[in-house]
């Protein structure tokens, strides 16, 4: 079994974490406490990617960012940037993919929070960006946990999108869950094996980790 595949699921699921995380972040506060008329309309779109199948996004995605497309042409013209059969393509695909099961706990989770915790802060002097991460953050660790986890192991798992967007260009598009689409397409049953047996040891872990995290936070 080749390594890279793995490597480049894990590449690329770390990277879209985090940077969900910094962008999601002031989304899911906004849409937390927010009473505006459009917060339904941003929620909506938000959780559109756990509704729509991943090839319709794919596909989308794929007239939206080819060479052919005005936002393509634009991205090459100005920074040389090509986000098709590309990593970078993957990333801006699985940061739209993957976007609900970060900001949906992150929201869930500033909810949570006691209302007189946060107006208590307020009352101390404190900014929003100092309640933020001394009051919010520390009083929603079981969400901020299940966010990370579940963006990094849905990312793990992406298919539709990323055969898409990506392709199988080996060393720069090809996950582990495209290696496994080609060895079952080449009859290759003990590689495909192979990869899906580790994919599966890394999810199960994974959430493992974040019921072992939620319950000793709770204990």
């Amino acid at each position: 079994m080749q390594w890279l595949p793995l490597w480049l699921t894990f590449k690329l699921a770390f990277v879209t974490t985090v940077i969900l995380f910094v962008l999601s972040l002031p989304l899911a506060y906004w849409l937390a406490f927010s009473s505006s008329r459009f917060k339904s309309l941003v929620e909506s779109i938000v959780t559109m990617p756990l509704v729509l199948p991943p090839i319709v996004i794919g596909f989308y995605l794929l007239l939206f960012l080819g060479q052919n497309s005005f936002f393509g042409q634009w991205l090459w013209s100005w920074f040389s940037l090509r986000l098709v059969f590309t990593f970078e393509g993957l990333v801006f695909a699985s940061l739209i993919y993957s976007l609900p099961f970060m900001v949906n706990p992150l929201q869930s989770g500033f909810q949570s929070v006691p209302v007189s915790l946060v107006e208590a802060s307020y009352t101390l002097g404190k900014s929003k960006r100092q309640t933020l991460f001394s009051v919010l953050l520390p009083n929603m660790k079981p969400a901020v946990i299940t966010a990370l986890v579940l963006s990094f192991a849905h990312t793990v798992g992406e298919f539709g999108i990323v055969l898409m967007i990506g392709g199988s260009i080996p060393g720069e598009t090809k996950v582990a869950s495209i290696a496994i689409y080609d060895e079952v397409q080449a009859l290759n049953y003990s590689q495909a094996h192979a990869y899906a047996f580790a994919l599966l040891l890394l999810t199960f872990s994974i959430l493992w980790l974040v019921h072992f995290l939620n319950a000793k936070n709770e204990a």
